[in-house]
């Protein structure tokens, strides 16, 4: 009996240091991982946080206290990018999900030939570089662009439109189309990987018992993929909050900061006229408190596990 318990006793030594070794390496793999995710995101997190409370020029920054976060509260400039990025928000996002979660059901199906091609065809556009796309739609809205010529030519409108700097309402909508025929393709792929998960019988066992493809739809598709509808929402909802190349390249923030972000006054801020770091970090962290807020809450809604 004293043989076999101190041979348990070695064989469970063995198995002891053989984990802690397997540890050591795992932790050896993801150690400069982990150092460089600290040094290039974390240190200049809490950089900012700290600059946040300074102004100044230049090195010449002294300590102010609140006094950044004071005037973020009668900035009219800051207070006018907030409501355009909320507008975004609420137009663009609910459009964009909606949009990708039919299409992504529509392309599950086994019977539709082509699927590849059509799914190719729509994620293709998330692509495309940002300044490319940006471009390509700033030209095709301009007043002599292909938007006016099409709607022309249809007898829609008599006269070009200026839409990109004609009233901050067509600026906007330039900006969503962009936005929606843009990231569409990215949140359906998302879809498309929850909807694999889903043995199809399930569907085939709905149809033969009655249920229209709009039952099956609400009653079989949403409620399955509702953790994945919950990811592409906080996803989307974060980008929208941190929305930059469009109001840069697109409209250039008008007319009259009608279209002007909130990423894109921060820039505005550091690197136009006279910089204000301070106040930019001040900004930055005014995005990343409502970013997690939101984040929060939809998860709270979102998740009743």
């Amino acid at each position: 009996m004293t043989n076999q318990a101190t041979t348990a006793k070695n064989v469970k030594r063995k198995k002891l240091a053989l984990h802690q070794k397997q540890n050591l390496i795992g932790w050896a793999f993801l150690a400069p991982a982990a150092l460089l995710i600290i040094w290039m995101c974390f240190v200049p997190m809490v950089q900012a946080f700290i600059l946040s409370f300074k102004s100044g020029q230049g090195a010449r920054l002294s300590f102010v206290g609140l006094r950044n976060y004071q005037y973020l509260l009668k900035d009219t400039i800051f207070q006018q990018t907030l409501r355009n990025n909320i507008l975004f928000l609420i137009i663009q996002v609910p459009i964009m999900l909606v949009l990708g979660l039919v299409l992504a059901t529509m392309l599950n199906n086994p019977k539709l030939k082509c699927r590849g091609l059509f799914r190719t065809a729509i994620f293709l556009p998330c692509a495309t570089s940002l300044v490319s796309y940006s471009l390509i739609f700033r030209s095709m809205f301009a007043v002599d662009g292909f938007i006016n010529a099409t709607l022309m030519g249809m007898g829609i409108i008599d006269t070009g439109i200026n839409w990109i700097n004609g009233s901050a309402l067509t600026a906007r909508i330039v900006i969503i189309v962009a936005l929606i025929w843009r990231w569409t393709g990215y949140n359906m792929v998302f879809y498309l990987s929850g909807l694999q998960n889903i043995d199809y019988s399930v569907y085939e066992a709905a149809r033969i018992d009655g249920a229209s493809p709009f039952k099956q739809f609400s009653k079989i598709t949403v409620p399955l993929l509702k953790p994945t509808i919950l990811l592409t929402t906080i996803l989307s909802t974060n980008g929208t909050l941190q929305l930059f190349d469009e109001s840069v390249n697109l409209t250039r923030g008008g007319p009259s900061y009608m279209t002007l972000t909130m990423s894109h006054y921060i820039y505005k801020s550091s690197f136009e006229g006279v910089p204000k770091f301070g106040y930019a970090a001040a900004m930055s962290y005014v995005i990343f408190i409502l970013v997690a807020i939101l984040a929060f809450v939809q998860m709270k809604v979102g998740d009743k596990r």
